[in-house]
């Protein structure tokens, strides 16, 4: 038989017991952002990284590839996840497109069912994709968890603290969270079939608010003053915002410590070059103006870098990357042909390049939007429709209903602190309760802070236009200002058109997708009968 024949007969055999198929490690962190101390080796001193530590991201970008400019395709965790899990623009998955109400439809093709029916063996730890229904759907619900030695990493700063006040030392009390998240990961490698290949979604919750105030100085020893004088324009430099900045930092730094754990066991078990390690988030920080819920920068801006498996190390990449992008990615990187659905394309061909810099030619911008979040889950109240379009030089913003506050209804203004960094829905429920944001309400009639509350709060015109070389932060809006009338012309016919290649409901009848129930209004009763179930079910059980 011909060499090329046998070879050719052979190969699927090869595939299909996990031969030459790296295994596929994804790191994922709510509420991340882009953050990771290799940011501010890249960049220089001056920016929101200046404090921050995170050796073992550092230590996959550095011995793998680290993306400059990697977007998430919705800033609200939900729409975000069905993106990355699907492959597609967030909507194009029907009701997995909002949070608030979110169901799966199992006819849509997710990454980790496509590989597992190709013979990977699939877990995962913490959250995938919720609060929609079935929880983690499109990751096997439940069947696939490996969380039984414990889920308190999810509530870092709060267990440490406790255990700190009970008179364990800070470095001693971390471990005992390491260990379960360790622990939870032995469980699943101990689970698979020999040489066969593993697919495993670490998603700690621990960055998400709410976390303990002061915790960064605290635990990690982060100076909130170190960052004075280093915070972009939109949030208030001030004592408040600062400490808050340093406690979010805190549960970044905690969340690389735990991919810390991850690469350390596979490096024991001599995996870690046969597995493609893959660290992001789903979006910008919470409780933050322009950042979570917001298509600025802050808001759909993440960390990604990944290592291993094939991937060409020790570059910095410039291509514009979205991250329904790696659905795709890691698809083709199993040996699984993704489907024509899929709307992200594979970066394999950048992680395997040997180029620095822009690698493909095409990756010039990513599309971002936003439906329903927190608010829209109230009667009465509608989505705040968003998309964007983001390039080098520019940041083009649609706002569909410029009528509507962008946040949510004001609410309770007057309402205390304490109540304003408990209670997201007391106040513009879009924006997440913090001490931020408390602090940013509690000024709202000081003029000397009027220009920061609006920007935060306030109505929003239908087109806004941001030329990032002169203005970083997205602050000036350039959209009416003729010498960018060309400019943003062409920005909003490109947008239009990948929507209408894309199908975007939000074209089609003035968005009546998105804007009728149960897109929008109460809760529908598939998903509002089951929390208040297992809300019944917790009162009872106390």
């Amino acid at each position: 038989m011909r060499p090329l024949l046998l070879l050719s007969l052979l190969l699927p055999l090869l595939t299909a017991s996990g031969a030459s198929r790296p295994n596929i490690l994804f790191c994922f962190a709510d509420d991340m952002g882009r953050y990771a101390s290799i940011y501010r080796q890249l960049e220089g001193m001056g920016t929101l990284n200046d404090i921050i530590e995170t050796p073992n991201i550092d230590r996959i970008a550095r011995e793998g590839v680290l993306f400059k400019n990697a977007h998430v395709t919705a800033p609200s965790c939900t729409p975000c996840r069905s993106s990355l899990l699907s492959g597609q623009y967030f909507w194009r998955t029907g009701r997995a497109a909002i949070l608030q109400g979110a169901k799966w439809d199992m006819s849509i093709p997710s990454y980790p069912l496509l590989l597992k029916d190709a013979g990977y063996h699939i877990g995962k730890m913490y959250k995938v994709w919720s609060p929609g229904s079935p929880g983690d759907a499109p990751y096997g619900q439940q069947q696939h968890a490996y969380e039984k030695a414990g889920r308190r990493v999810n509530d870092f700063s709060e267990h440490v603290t406790q255990m700190v006040a009970e008179g364990r030392e800070v470095e001693a009390a971390k471990k005992v969270l390491y260990d379960e998240v360790a622990a939870n990961f032995d469980a699943f490698l101990a689970d698979r079939q020999k040489d066969q290949p593993f697919c495993f979604w670490y998603g700690p919750t621990n960055v998400h608010r709410k976390w303990v105030k002061g915790s960064g100085a605290a635990l990690w020893k982060l100076d909130p003053e170190k960052l004075k004088g280093r915070l972009p324009a939109f949030l208030p430099d001030v004592p408040e915002v600062r400490e808050d900045l340093a406690s979010y930092f805190g549960e970044i730094m905690a969340f690389d410590a735990c991919v810390g754990v991850l690469l350390k066991k596979l490096e024991a078990i001599g995996e870690l070059d046969n597995t493609l390690v893959v660290v992001s988030g789903d979006h910008g920080a919470p409780g933050f103006p322009h950042g979570k819920c917001n298509l600025y920068d802050f808001g759909t801006h993440v960390t990604l870098a990944a290592r291993g498996a094939g991937t060409r190390g020790g570059r910095v990449v410039d291509d514009f990357v979205n991250l329904m992008d790696l659905a795709p990615t890691f698809l083709e990187a199993g040996g699984v042909k993704p489907p024509d659905v899929m709307t992200g394309r594979s970066i394999l061909p950048v992680l395997r390049s040997e180029k620095s810099g822009q690698v493909d030619p095409e990756r010039t911008w990513v599309i971002t939007g936003r439906e329903r979040h927190v608010e829209s889950a109230r009667e009465g109240f509608l989505p705040y429709p968003q998309r964007a379009l983001r390039t080098p030089d520019y940041l083009f913003i649609l706002n569909f209903k410029p009528d509507r506050t962008p946040m949510g209804d004001p609410g309770q203004l007057d309402a205390d602190a304490t109540t304003l960094t408990e209670n997201t829905h007391v106040s513009f429920a879009d924006m997440d309760s913090s001490p931020t944001k408390a602090w940013l309400i509690g000024e709202h009639n000081n003029p000397q802070w009027k220009q920061h509350f609006d920007w935060a709060f306030a109505k929003r015109p239908r087109e806004e236009l941001y030329v990032i070389s002169k203005d970083p932060h997205e602050v000036k809006n350039v959209a009416e200002d003729p010498d960018y009338a060309t400019i943003r012309d062409q920005m909003r016919e490109r947008l239009m058109a990948e929507l209408a290649r894309t199908k975007d409901p939000r074209l089609e009848n003035d968005g009546a997708f998105f804007e009728t129930a149960p897109m929008a209004g109460p809760l529908p009763d598939d998903v509002a009968k089951p929390n208040r179930a297992k809300k019944a079910a917790g009162k009872k059980k106390k």
